[in-house]
């Protein structure tokens, strides 16, 4: 258990902040890089999702496009595809998913 004096408090938070290595700001430092790393980690895995969801696959300005090439592909063999509106471009995607 820590010391209850203040000057005591005061030397043990300050070794604890030379532990990190930067001073006095340290710890605020340490919580900003866990902060940026974080922000990085999502703007990667939301680019991952756009990617996957929209920029890969072929857009067509209307529902009816969709539903026309949903038709021609029919005609050679494809079933069992769905038109979506995608959320990312606003444009619409083919799926095979219901």
């Amino acid at each position: 258990m820590g010391s209850r004096k203040q000057s005591a408090r005061e030397r043990q938070r300050a070794a604890f902040e030379a532990g990190l290595g930067q001073g006095s700001h340290s710890l605020d430092d340490a919580f900003a890089s866990a902060a940026a790393q974080r922000e990085r980690t999502a703007a990667d895995h939301e680019a991952h999702l756009r990617h996957k969801a929209c920029e890969r696959k072929k857009r067509y300005a209307s529902r009816t496009e969709a539903e026309a090439a949903i038709r021609d592909c029919r005609r050679h063999g494809s079933r069992d595809l769905h038109c979506y509106q995608c959320p990312y471009c606003g444009g619409w995607h083919l799926t095979h998913k219901g």
